[in-house]
């Protein structure tokens, strides 16, 4: 038979220096998430409110891509794997996502 030494679940809870690491690469993902969202939002925006020649065209489709493909990698690395709702809710052209092998 093994002992374990109580735990008090209601009293004072002491942090490992595991349980601050973890929390630090908690709050890191969480941040790197919402920048890469922001980034995507941003060149997105740029996209939609082009209006110059197809090369400039070409060339925010190819950042609003690369964009969009960072912040999917970054929104699996946290845990979250489907991109329908992200979709949607950023208005991701088929145009992107043809670039990234989605449609």
């Amino acid at each position: 038979m093994s002992l374990r030494p109580p735990r008090n679940i209601h009293g004072p809870s002491f942090d490992t220096g595991i349980n601050v690491l973890e929390h630090e690469m908690l709050a890191e993902k969480a941040a790197s998430l919402g920048r890469a969202g922001g980034h995507a939002e941003a060149c997105l925006a740029r996209l939609r409110e082009h209006q110059g020649d197809a090369a400039e065209r070409r060339e925010l489709l190819k950042n609003a891509a690369a964009a969009v493909h960072a912040y999917f990698i970054q929104r699996e690395l946290c845990g979250l794997r489907r991109h329908d709702d992200v979709i949607r809710d950023l208005d991701i052209p088929n145009q992107v996502l043809v670039r990234l092998g989605a449609a």
